[in-house]
């Protein structure tokens, strides 16, 4: 008698991955129920429950996946000879991240589920980000365009794209693209300028 074939798969546990980070993007985080996932990526809520556990896993699975994302957009970006234009390219690319999954951020940056508290690997891969940031800082101090501790000014960035990420997805940074696109600018190259060298 031949073996069962092996139904919870790699390949399932990503398309219901995927299904979980697609109804969240568009349903938002009460929609993101087990039965509703499965449903949506085609299999059993007991497939789900087997794959992650409970929600709470699931939720848990969310969160790295989205940290995996925006990892994968920080590596688009290879150093240049720029390193000022290599850190705001990194800058940016956090807002696009936010702007394509805003849902997913929260679940990252937030935490809107109480199902769900992160721990000490969830906390890793927070800081897995920070230190993409703390990288360009560190290569803009060295090229003398920045001063002062590097960990402090990546904090320090970090804390102003989430407030200008935090106004513009309430509506409160403009109205149209280029006034957006204006004041993110404005507020990046004057908090750049605020950490040059005196």
């Amino acid at each position: 008698m031949s073996p069962r074939p092996k139904l919870r798969t790699p390949e399932l546990r990503a398309r219901v991955l995927d299904a979980a980070v697609e109804v969240l993007r568009q349903d938002g985080p009460t929609a993101l129920t087990t039965r509703r996932v499965a449903a949506a990526a085609g299999t059993s809520t007991g497939a789900v429950y087997e794959l992650f556990g409970d929600k709470g896993g699931l939720v848990r699975a969310v969160f790295f996946e989205g940290f995996r994302l925006l990892g994968e957009r920080f590596d688009r970006h290879h150093p240049t000879e720029d390193p000022r234009a290599d850190l705001i390219a990194v800058l940016l690319e956090a807002r696009a991240f936010v702007r394509e999954h805003r849902l997913l951020a929260d679940v990252m940056f937030s935490q809107p589920f109480a199902v769900f508290e992160p721990g000490k690997a969830e906390l890793r891969a927070g800081a897995a980000v920070r230190e993409v940031v703390l990288d360009r800082v560190r290569r803009c101090i060295g090229a003398g365009t920045l001063s002062g501790d590097p960990t402090d000014i990546a904090h320090v960035l970090l804390a102003v794209v989430q407030g200008l990420i935090a106004q513009e997805t309430a509506g409160w940074l403009g109205t149209s693209a280029a006034s957006m696109a204006r004041r993110w600018d404005l507020a990046l190259q004057a908090t750049l300028d605020g950490l040059a060298p005196r």
